[in-house]
């Protein structure tokens, strides 16, 4: 197996915990002050070594010390470290600071560093690199919305930071402001309304049903303990009792689910009541006798019975008037994820008619965000093992809204016809009285590889393609074509369920009705295309063999992918290779031959390596 190979020159990015810790600062200017601030909002205690009492520097520092927050001592650093060195963890010598009156030079530095080291403390010593053991990144806190306008700010848990690792320090705090300047105004309510939301899919059945705060705290399972990917296939479990632990990882399967797929806006206003409406309607949960009569911490997965007239507003809702006519249904594709790729039929729709749009919750927030705030915006609660109960729930809603006069919108990632159910939503639209208008979205089969610079036909390499599903029904296998040579296999639905689909289509005795037709070759070529047309675009190429252990390395994954098999992956790739159907006319009386000279093209592609990653998208704006 050969290895990606090391690049150096980065830095193992932590997080570091000072609760009940100390931070040594040594000097009293300026950035001591700052680093002071850093490390009292990280819950630690300070002592700031001044070269006098009487004299320190900074007013901030002075005006703390006074206040209790810190400790301000003077003296040689010996005394200091007998009376506090022990639960010293991080020291800061910033009298070094280039331009600092009375700067400590070299030698001073040096020694001093060494008598903090041999207390075992990390040392950052500001302006000379050689002697740090830790740098600090640019970083920004953010605040929560505050109400009123007027009022203080509170600062929330979220934090960015960067780091060019010491190439450029103003360029990092640049490329800081502009990360920041780039996310909503209440990305800090984001992270603590998720943070609640934890806490009560953790808590109890009856602490949630109950909205028992006490309880929200009980479980010690967290999202970090989940798959790394939140699509990872699950068995359906309506008419299901389960145990109080198998009920907390649904529930929290479901909110890592929301955290990945929601709009950033959307989290920032979930509040308590939405919360528990989540957790409620989402799984149709309800405190149920087991078998034999008893209640024992389990629950029993139910269908919900959904009805618009009930349970609390969203933060979505808008009262409209009642109508006596009917409405209209839309099932709309909104392209692969760039809003640019909407179609004018799609854009004019969304921004100018809706009243109503039910969105699948792959639709990415940059679409999201071209409805109209007066436009009522509800997002599927579709999870792996409740796919079924939540279609079910839209297109109720989607039918009542329309019988209220309401403009329905069923929008979908990509075309409505290609794997996205429109044809249930048709039958079932028909038969209570409405024949929705499909208006076709950019298919991301076809619009996803070409963004990753993969035709899925090519003269000399792809002839055909077959675009697959990699789940079936009620998320049983689905049966995949066998290998051709000229053909392109598209697999959509598939990243979640990778190591099975490799099993299948490299096994040569799979059963039948799992594939039909031969087994793929081992060195075949495969593509893993991650949130096509985003700026976070990601391309994972490799072999059959060699992409679950690039996965696994790679480790955490960006739903929406997608996957593509066959040798058009590499047709493209630097000068391009588009004789691979030729090599097979010539090589057709050899085997070995034709085997030797793929395994050369894909030695070409990969250059020796066993996979490479590709994050990079060509904006055409």
């Amino acid at each position: 197996m050969v290895y990606p190979r090391i690049t150096g020159g980065a830095s193992l990015l932590v997080a570091l915990p000072l609760v009940s810790k100390t931070t040594l600062i040594i000097g009293d200017g300026t950035l001591a002050a700052t680093r002071a601030t850093a490390a009292l909002q990280a819950d630690s205690k300070v002592i700031v070594v001044a070269s006098s009492l009487s004299e320190v520097s900074s007013d901030e520092i002075r005006a703390r010390g006074e206040n209790g927050e810190l400790l301000i001592v003077e003296g040689p650093i010996e005394d200091v470290l007998a009376a506090h060195g022990t639960n010293i963890m991080v020291a800061f010598i910033t009298d070094t600071l280039i331009g600092a009156p009375k700067r400590r030079d070299l030698a001073s530095a040096t020694a001093l560093r060494d008598t903090l080291k041999k207390w075992n403390i990390l040392v950052n010593v500001a302006d000379i690199p050689s002697l740090c053991d830790f740098t600090l990144p640019a970083c920004h806190r953010f605040t929560l919305a505050s109400s009123p306008p007027n009022s203080s700010q509170t600062p929330s848990s979220l934090q960015v930071a960067v780091t060019t690792n010491g190439k450029g320090c103003r360029l990092a705090g640049r490329i800081r402001r502009e990360i920041v300047s780039r996310l909503p105004d209440a990305i800090g309510n984001a992270v603590e309304n998720v943070s609640r939301l934890a806490d009560m899919a953790k808590a109890s059945v009856e602490a949630v049903n109950n909205n028992k705060e006490s309880a929200l705290a009980s479980s010690q399972l967290h999202e970090d303990s989940l798959p790394l990917t939140p699509n990872e296939p699950v068995e359906q479990t309506i008419g299901v009792y389960e145990s109080k632990e198998a009920a907390q990882k649904r529930r929290m399967r479901w909110v890592a689910q929301i955290s990945e797929y929601w709009p950033l806006e959307h989290l920032a206003k979930l509040d308590v009541a939405q919360s528990e409406q989540i957790l409620r309607q989402s799984f149709g949960e309800s405190a149920a006798c087991s078998p034999n009569g008893d209640i024992q911490g389990q629950t029993i997965i139910t269908q919900t019975s959904i009805s618009s007239s009930t349970g609390p507003s969203s933060q979505h809702d808008l009262a409209l008037s009642s109508t006596t006519h009917f409405g209209q249904i839309y099932l709309l594709g909104s392209g692969p994820g760039h809003p640019d790729l909407l179609t004018v039929a799609a854009y004019n729709i969304l921004t100018c008619r809706a009243t109503l749009v039910l969105s699948d919750k792959l639709v990415p927030s940059e679409v999201l965000e071209l409805i109209p705030s007066t436009t009522r915006v509800k997002i599927a609660k579709k999870f792996p093992g409740n796919n079924e109960d939540a279609q079910n729930e839209l297109m109720v809603e989607a039918v009542d809204a329309a019988q209220r006069g309401e403009i329905v919108i069923r929008l979908k990632q990509g075309d409505p016809m290609i794997y996205g159910r429109a044809g249930d939503e048709i039958l079932y639209f028909r038969k209570h009285g409405f024949e929705p208008i499909v208006i076709p979205g950019v298919t991301s089969a076809i619009a996803g590889p070409t963004f990753a610079g993969i035709p899925v036909t090519q003269r000399g390499v792809a002839d055909s393609m077959i675009l697959c599903t990699g789940v079936g029904r009620q998320g049983k296998p689905s049966r995949l074509p066998g290998y051709i040579r000229s053909r392109t296999l598209v697999l959509l639905m598939g990243v979640a369920r990778l190591g099975s689909l490799l099993k299948t289509l490299l096994d040569k005795d799979v059963d039948p009705s799992l594939r039909e037709g031969e087994a793929y070759p081992a060195n075949l070529p495969i593509a893993i295309i991650e949130r096509a047309s985003m700026p976070d675009q990601r391309v994972i190429s490799a072999t059959l063999e060699t992409i679950s252990t690039a996965m696994a390395k790679i480790g955490e994954q960006r739903p929406p992918g997608m996957i593509v098999v066959g040798w058009s992956v590499l047709a493209l790739y630097g000068s391009g290779d588009i004789k691979v159907l030729d090599d097979a006319k010539l090589l057709s009386e050899s085997a070995s031959d034709l085997h030797a000279a793929d395994q050369a093209r894909i030695e070409r592609w990969l250059r020796g390596e066993g996979w490479r990653v590709t994050e990079r998208f060509n904006k055409w704006t």
